[in-house]
């Protein structure tokens, strides 16, 4: 399990895809790519995207991710992507009441209960106090990160 922190947008990707049943039909699908700026994100989902997809295909939306960090498994099973909201706890050293601050991450994992464990992996190696708020499953595809030659099977 590793993490990595990065400017991450939102990508959402319109074309017709072939379906099980031997019938084309238009889909849109989400991934995520980390990029300086939109038009890089633009710029890289089309190069990503572009080698997977016969056809024309349309960038319907992009915009900046709604999490602060990615957690990635090596995982064979690893297939899904899952919206995690973790609050962390501090004391207030001047009035010494108890504050909670949240932050949104995105895990991948094969399960939910995969989901939780990755994330007490990463947490567990840190001194913050936690508590994972809550977890549900992204319709995301995948997720490129900058000079990683993962590809998706669209």
């Amino acid at each position: 399990m590793r993490s990595r922190t990065a400017i991450w947008f939102e990508c959402k990707i319109q074309y017709e895809k072939m379906m099980e049943d031997g019938l084309q039909k238009k889909v849109v699908e989400t991934y995520t790519i980390d990029a300086l700026s939109f038009t890089e994100a633009e710029q890289r989902i089309m190069e990503e995207m572009s080698s997977y997809i016969s056809g024309e295909f349309t960038i319907k939306d992009i915009k900046i991710a709604p999490y602060g960090e990615i957690f990635f498994s090596d995982e064979e099973m690893a297939d899904k992507w899952y919206k995690t909201k973790l609050q962390f706890i501090t004391i207030d050293e001047k009035t010494a009441k108890e504050k909670k601050s949240s932050v949104n991450y995105l895990v991948n994992a094969g399960t939910l209960n995969g989901a939780v464990k990755n994330i007490d992996e990463v947490m567990g190696g840190t001194m913050i106090d936690y508590i994972i708020y809550s977890v549900s499953e992204t319709s995301l595809m995948d997720v490129f990160e900058y000079g990683k030659e993962d590809k998706p099977t669209p």
